[in-house]
C-alpha cells in the first residue's frame, strides 16, 4: 500500500527577490481526493505556496514533491498537466482571440488529435455555458463570465490537482452556485481540491479541511468546523466568525438548547424547523 501523499511540502522557505520573505519553514502534506481551504490576511502567503505546486515559483530552501516525485526536476508545462491554477484576477490566463479558442489551446496541450479537441471543445462549452459566446473576445466578458472561462480552460485538460485562488471573490449568487456543484462533480472523480479564500461563510459550509496561515507560517491545520470557530485563531487571521456561528450563539444566550455540532446551513435549517414546528404546537396546545 503506497501512503505517500499526493502533495508533500517539506520545510520550504521562499524568499522574493527584493527581500520579502513569503515561506517560512512551511510542512504540509495533502492525500489525494482532499477538499482543503487555505485561509489567511493578506501577505500570509497564501498565493506564494500554490505558485510552488505548478513551478511558477521555486522554493528557496525545502522541497514540494507531486506523487512523490521531486518539483525542482519537473518543467512547469510538465507540472501543469498534474496541478491547474485558477487565479483570481482571470485576465492573467486568457490570451486567445475567442473563447473557443481559448478552449482549444487548453486542448491541444493534451495531445488529442483534431476531432477529439473538436469533441471535447463542444462539450466544455456546453458544460459552462459558452455556446453563444463562442466567437466573443474573451476581454469582452463579464468579470464573472471571465473567471468562469479561465476554470473552464484549467477543468478541459482534466489535472488531478485543480487550485482555485479566491473563486467566490466578485461572484453572484448563481455563479458561486456553479462553481459548487463544479467542485463536487470534481471530487466524485476523486480530483484534490485546494481552494484560497477570505471567504469564511463558504470554506465552513464546504471545505472539511482548513488551513490558516500568517506570517509566512502555517498556524492551524484541521477540520473546519474546529478551526473556523476558534475565535482567538480567526482574529488572528484578520477574518470574522461565521454568521451562522454568531447566531448559535446568540440562541444560547437566550436559553435555547442548541446543537454543539450545530455549524452548517442545511444543519440549522433543519434545527430551525423542528425549533419553530415545536413552538407552535405548544401554542396551539395553550
Amino acid at each position: 500500500m503506497n501512503d505517500l501523499p499526493l502533495i508533500c511540502i517539506q520545510n520550504v522557505s521562499f524568499t522574493y527577490a527584493n527581500g520579502t520573505r513569503a515561506l517560512k519553514h512551511v510542512n504540509l502534506r495533502i492525500n489525494k481526493g482532499e477538499l482543503i481551504a487555505i485561509m489567511g490576511p493578506n501577505g500570509a502567503g497564501k498565493t506564494t505556496l500554490i505558485r510552488l505546486l505548478n513551478g511558477l515559483l521555486r522554493p528557496t530552501e525545502g522541497n514540494v514533491f507531486i506523487e512523490g516525485k521531486n518539483a525542482r526536476n519537473k518543467t512547469i508545462a510538465e507540472l501543469s498537466k498534474k496541478v491547474g491554477i485558477i487565479f483570481q484576477n482571470p485576465s492573467h490566463q486568457l490570451f486567445s482571440a475567442t473563447v473557443e479558442q481559448e478552449i482549444i489551446f487548453s486542448l491541444k496541450n493534451l495531445g488529442l488529435n483534431k476531432e477529439e479537441i473538436r469533441t471535447k471543445k463542444d462539450e466544455i462549452l456546453h458544460e459552462f455555458g459558452f455556446e453563444k459566446y463562442k466567437e466573443r473576445s474573451p476581454l469582452t466578458l463579464s468579470g464573472g463570465e471571465a473567471k468562469k472561462l479561465a476554470l473552464a480552460s484549467i477543468v478541459c485538460r482534466d489535472p488531478e490537482i485543480i487550485v482555485f485562488d479566491e473563486p467566490t471573490l466578485g461572484q453572484d449568487a448563481k455563479e458561486i452556485e456553479f462553481f459548487i456543484k463544479l467542485i463536487k462533480e470534481e471530487r466524485k472523480k476523486e480530483k484534490t481540491i485546494i481552494i484560497v479564500t477570505h471567504d469564511i461563510e463558504f470554506a465552513l459550509e464546504h471545505a472539511p479541511r482548513v488551513i490558516l496561515m500568517a506570517n509566512g507560517t502555517i498556524m492551524a491545520d484541521g477540520p473546519a468546523t474546529g478551526i473556523l470557530v476558534n475565535e482567538y485563531l480567526v482574529k488572528l487571521s484578520s477574518l470574522i466568525l461565521p454568521q451562522l456561528y454568531q447566531y448559535k450563539k446568540g440562541l444560547i444566550e437566550m436559553g435555547f438548547k442548541v446543537p454543539e455540532n450545530l455549524l452548517r446551513l442545511s444543519e440549522f435549517k433543519e434545527f430551525l424547523s423542528k425549533l419553530f414546528n415545536s413552538k407552535l404546537k405548544d401554542k396551539v396546545v395553550t
